[in-house]
């Protein structure tokens, strides 16, 4: 009987997601936690300018591409899923959410989905889970996006960690995904993904997942860094630095190239201390130091250099 329900080739993923829109700034995205393995590779599809897709439960992976293409063509959410539906003999057993670059939602919750299952659809937002222990994960989601300030990733989170909070999926927790895109696409594809993250399989996806959007924000201050570094602006390379490794302190990298910039900009005092520190813990980080002269990433005197080279 369970072999005739689905077909091999689709997952058994079964569990909460949401898609939502950044009004402020048009970035759209969509998460996901399952008790699955590697949910991530399943479950979430987007592209910048078009939108966003999760497709879950048992799940038809195709929804995602062809979605996504649907909706490029011009059709709205739910004339795309519609479409899809219309042609899908398991569509009693789908769970699946679009949401375009407008912030249009479309959910469907097939009546053969594992209780507890729904969807709360919203302004620019639209949270769905199946397999819940308890059917309140949904609206759990749906009001703490609602009512959570800050950048999409943050409420986002904070409506995954709402699910969680209601006890989630009902065989517990194992995988997690985060894919954000831009509104409107650059016509560079490797500027249009703002974030993708997956957590594979870890204890606590979900917290384990914030831990890496915060270390995402760091480094992104770290490539703005890099980018300032490369353009000869070593004041703004030193604040971008400076702010990723406020972020996590304890980073060796990032206290690196802070303390080179602090070079650049003639601070040498404040350099020699954390550059000694992190020397005595690592002494490749003292052979990189004299290679940077080399790259002119590091403007200063041979002198100084050896002096550097001591501490």
């Amino acid at each position: 009987m369970y072999s005739q329900m689905y077909k091999q080739s689709e997952p058994f993923t079964h569990t909460y997601s949401i898609v939502a829109r950044d009004s402020v700034t048009g970035d759209i995205g969509v998460a996901v936690q399952s008790h699955w393995f590697s949910v991530g590779t399943t479950v979430t599809y987007g592209k910048a300018g078009v939108g966003v897709v999760a497709t879950q439960s048992l799940v038809n992976p195709s929804y995602g591409p062809k979605g996504l293409a649907l909706m490029e063509q011009g059709l709205s959410p739910q004339q795309a899923l519609d479409a899809l539906i219309a042609n899908d003999e398991g569509k009693m057993y789908r769970q699946v959410a679009f949401l375009n670059a407008n912030g249009d939602v479309a959910t469907h919750t097939g009546n053969l989905c594992i209780e507890a299952a729904g969807h709360r659809q919203g302004k620019n937002f639209s949270v769905q889970a199946n397999m819940m222990l308890k059917n309140t994960v949904w609206d759990a989601m749906a009001d703490t996006f609602e009512n959570t300030q800050g950048s999409l990733s943050e409420r986002i989170m904070a409506a995954m960690k709402a699910a969680q909070s209601e006890k989630g999926d009902i065989r517990g927790k194992q995988s997690a995904a985060i894919l954000i895109v831009k509104g409107e696409a650059t016509g560079n594809s490797w500027e249009d993904t703002i974030m993708d993250l997956r957590v594979e399989d870890h204890e606590n996806p979900v917290a384990e997942l914030e831990r890496l959007i915060e270390m995402h924000k760091a480094y992104d201050f770290m490539n703005k860094g890099d980018l300032a570094m490369e353009a000869g602006d070593s004041k703004l390379a030193e604040n971008m630095y400076l702010n990723a490794q406020q972020l996590f302190p304890e980073n060796l990298e990032m206290q690196y190239w802070y303390a080179i910039n602090l070079l650049n900009n003639r601070q040498f005092e404040k350099a020699f201390p954390i550059l000694k520190s992190i020397f005595k813990q690592d002494e490749n980080w003292r052979e990189l130091t004299a290679r940077l002269m080399k790259s002119k990433l590091l403007a200063i005197s041979e002198e100084e250099l050896k002096q550097i080279l001591k501490l």
